[in-house]
């Protein structure tokens, strides 16, 4: 695949930006002028860039009305996903006023636009355990007939609202409910509440898995979850510990997150890590960081996502993450893909997989299909069919073209 950037994490973010231009999220045209623009590894670059761009789309809607609202509504959440995307690389600086402004700007688009599908989504707000959990209800229909339900979740920098163009749209189009939502670690709790991540991501689901069960339109029978990137262990976490699901997605399979983090450090600062050097691995991987911008920008997002103050520190929170000893308690079928290419979780899924046994369907994503990179983005279309096919035939899903009530013998 042709570069879009020099910067190879430039890169990647610029096919995730475009990826989502298939279900309302950006525009092809728009993306790759940016990506020409910035000055690869310059992170003030891509702010800007992105910045304007988000900028200059919000001010070509009319402010006063919505007397166009599809064409408003659309403008709106690719301007949402540009304000995001500007966002991305500026957390290396919790005190940047930039990453508040981004995400007003950002958010204020995206409610507006959620106003004008049809039917409108609704934000709502779920208690959790110490926390509040931020939530958006998206609807096929305004009627009450209950349908199965996709629970969304995004990973380790990603958010809610991101995952309405990655899987959420695909999900609507079949006839699902879905909720999506975010936990501590995750954008609008980071921000509002101030909470980072934790491992015991059934203190996130259950309460959610609550709230659904309890509403007319869902079929409580038929309630999956869905966990996208970092998800990928966060869902099966929960499941080994919420047994109302009826089916789990990860996208793509993570089975210790600490090997996988800890794995993509050089070999002299795993031997530091190793042998407990903790000072000298902070000063070592602060000098790394200048070198490349990956790693400058994972270790800067994860003590901020972590709410720690050293990379060691980081590293440290993730050491108890694994479904090592918990695979066997999840009960439900699990759906588990994998990347052929990915550069951040290769050859976790597997481990995932092989972990849970006859539960498991895994599914490898290749080039073939360029459905190879980390969740295989920029091929939206490709994983979701996987996906939604997978859920259609798993939960025996609602279709508009069939009557399941009939189908399942009720009058």
């Amino acid at each position: 695949m042709q570069l879009l950037n020099t910067d190879t994490n430039f890169h990647f973010e610029l096919l995730r930006a475009l990826g989502v231009s298939r279900d309302r999220g950006a525009d092809i045209a728009e993306v790759l002028d940016v990506a020409r623009k910035i000055l690869p590894g310059d992170p003030e670059s891509w702010y800007e860039q992105f910045n304007e761009l988000a900028e200059h789309v919000r001010a070509s809607v009319d402010s006063e009305s919505d007397r166009h609202p599809v064409s408003t509504r659309n403008a709106l959440l690719r301007a949402a996903t540009y304000y995001r995307t500007a966002d991305f690389f500026l957390h290396g600086n919790p005190r940047d006023p930039r990453i508040r402004e981004t995400w007003k700007n950002g958010t204020e688009c995206f409610n507006r636009a959620i106003s004008l599908l049809d039917p409108p989504a609704q934000r709502i707000r779920i208690e959790g355990e110490g926390f509040n959990i931020p939530a958006i209800l998206y609807r096929p229909s305004e009627d009450d007939r209950p349908r199965p339900t996709l629970l969304l979740f995004n990973g380790f920098d990603g958010s809610q609202e991101e995952m309405l163009h990655q899987v959420g749209f695909p999900a609507l189009e079949r006839g699902f409910n879905v909720l999506t939502f975010e936990g501590p670690g995750q954008p609008t709790v980071l921000r509002e509440q101030g909470i980072g991540f934790i491992g015991e991501w059934e203190r996130v689901v259950t309460p959610v898995m609550s709230y659904c069960a309890k509403l007319a339109c869902v079929d409580a029978s038929r309630i999956a979850l869905l966990g996208y990137s970092f998800g990928g262990y966060l869902a099966p976490r929960a499941a080994a510990f919420e047994h109302r699901l009826a089916a789990v997605v990860c996208v793509d399979g993570l089975f210790d997150v600490y090997e996988a983090f800890s794995g993509a450090l050089s070999p002299e600062l795993k031997r530091l890590l190793h042998e407990g050097k903790i000072n000298d691995l902070n000063r070592a991987v602060a000098e790394a960081m200048t070198k490349s911008t990956n790693l400058r920008w994972a270790v800067e997002h994860g003590c901020w996502a972590f709410q720690v103050g050293t990379p060691y520190e980081f590293l440290e929170r993730t050491r108890t993450m694994s479904m090592r000893g918990l695979a066997g308690q999840i009960e439900c079928p699990v759906l588990v893909c994998e990347a052929e290419n990915d550069r951040f979780f290769a050859g976790q899924p597997q481990q995932l997989a092989d972990a849970l046994g006859p539960r498991a369907t895994y599914r490898k994503l290749t080039s073939a299909d360029a459905a190879g990179e980390h969740c295989h983005v920029g091929a939206g279309d490709v994983v979701n069919r996987v996906v939604m096919d997978w859920l259609e035939d798993t939960l025996g899903a609602y279709s508009p073209h069939i009557d399941h009530n009939a189908a399942h013998g009720v009058a």
